[in-house]
Formats: C-alpha cells, sequence, structure tokens
C-alpha cells in the first residue's frame, strides 16, 4: 500500500490540505468500500510543530523515511516558514520524487521553496502571484514558465495558490483514480457550491460503485 506523505511544519496553513488528506485518509468514497489511502505526517525533525490555527502535530517520520516506492503523492502545504534553511532535505527529497517519477502537490508558501531551489524554472506551474514568487525568491528564473491559472499540473507536480486548497484536492484525488470521474466531480461541485443535489449524486455514484441496488 502506497502513502500519502504530507509536510507539516510551523505555521502550516490548515485549510489547504484539509479536504485532500481527509479524503485519502479515510477513503469514505473511493471506488471500493474499504479502500484507503494512509496519510503520514512528515517532519525535518519528529519535534512538535504547531499550525497557523494552533493546532499542534507531532511527525510520525522525517524526510529521510519517505521512500519514492511508498510514495503514491508528496503534499507540501502552505506556510510562512517555508524559506527556513531547516526545509531544505524535503526540497531536496521533493526534487528526487520528482526525477523518480512521483507525484508531487505544492500550495502557497511551499510554491516558494520550489521557486527558490530552481525546481519551477524549467516547469509549468503557478502561485499565489508572479509577483509573489518574483518578492520572496530570489533565485527563481522560471517566469517565462508561469501560468496566470488557478492551478497548473504538468504531469508530475501540482502547483496552486492559497485559494486552491479544493482544486489541489481535486487534482490530486483525480491523478491518483481513486474515485470514480462522476462521484469526484460531484464531490468537487457540493464543496465549491454547498447545493444539496450533489451530496446527493455523489451518494448515488459511490453506491454505483460499490455495486449497490
Amino acid at each position: 500500500m502506497k502513502n500519502a506523505y504530507v509536510y507539516v511544519l510551523d505555521t502550516l496553513a490548515d485549510w489547504e490540505v484539509g479536504h485532500v488528506i481527509a479524503e485519502l485518509n479515510s477513503g469514505q468514497y473511493f471506488k471500493k468500500k474499504g479502500e484507503r489511502m494512509p496519510v503520514r505526517t512528515v517532519g525535518s525533525t519528529r519535534e512538535p510543530v504547531t499550525t497557523k490555527g494552533g493546532v499542534t502535530l507531532l511527525p510520525e517520520l522525517t524526510v529521510d523515511d519517505i521512500r519514492a516506492e511508498t510514495c503514491a503523492v508528496l503534499l507540501l502545504p502552505g506556510a510562512d516558514t517555508w524559506l527556513e534553511p531547516r526545509h531544505l532535505p524535503i526540497i531536496n527529497k521533493a526534487k528526487a520524487l520528482l526525477d523518480n517519477g512521483s507525484l508531487v502537490a505544492a500550495i502557497c508558501g511551499a510554491t516558494t521553496a520550489l521557486a527558490e531551489a530552481g525546481i519551477l524554472d524549467q516547469r509549468p506551474h503557478t502561485s499565489n502571484s508572479l509577483a509573489f514568487l518574483q518578492l520572496f525568491c530570489p533565485n527563481y528564473k522560471g517566469e517565462s514558465h508561469y501560468r496566470q491559472d488557478p492551478i497548473v499540473d504538468d504531469g508530475q507536480l501540482i502547483t496552486t495558490g492559497s485559494a486552491g486548497g479544493l482544486l489541489l484536492a481535486y487534482q490530486v484525488l483525480s491523478r491518483l483514480d481513486v474515485m470514480t470521474k462522476e462521484a469526484l466531480d460531484a464531490w468537487y461541485q457540493y464543496y465549491r457550491t454547498g447545493e444539496a443535489g450533489y451530496f446527493y449524486a455523489l451518494m448515488n455514484h459511490v453506491g454505483q460503485s460499490r455495486g449497490a441496488v
């Protein structure tokens, strides 16, 4: 069984990965009942971190514990502390995973760390804005590959801005192919609009995919 690894660090933006980790870890809407994708928290150390919302998290693993063969996706949430040197190991790990063909998804502040490390110099990507990357990342040279889109998936690396948590979840769930397209589309539209009809459609599609009558 492969894992979804989520890097946790001080000032982590709680809301940005909430949708995707909840659906992967619970598997509640997966194609097959009882299946799930464990979410494993990874820190620069195993010392506790405190999110922007004041939640204390205790990482299960450190960066060295991540293996390409057990990685379905590496999730890099936004935070205000990304440019601190202690996070260089996870950025190097992200690069190694990308080189290995693994899926990496970065949102908001995490894109600054990727940009500063040169990982975005030759890849289509987005962030909060181009000016945001230029302001915080003096080594960034990827301007010609920047896309003014809500989310960008270059085939291995998914990037989005701080308001893209739901889009990030949709794209990761789609790439991992853990839900039927019909269920995933209904799920996304329900959380995007709040309209109850989409929830009933989701329940119907989940039941159909599991052979309910």
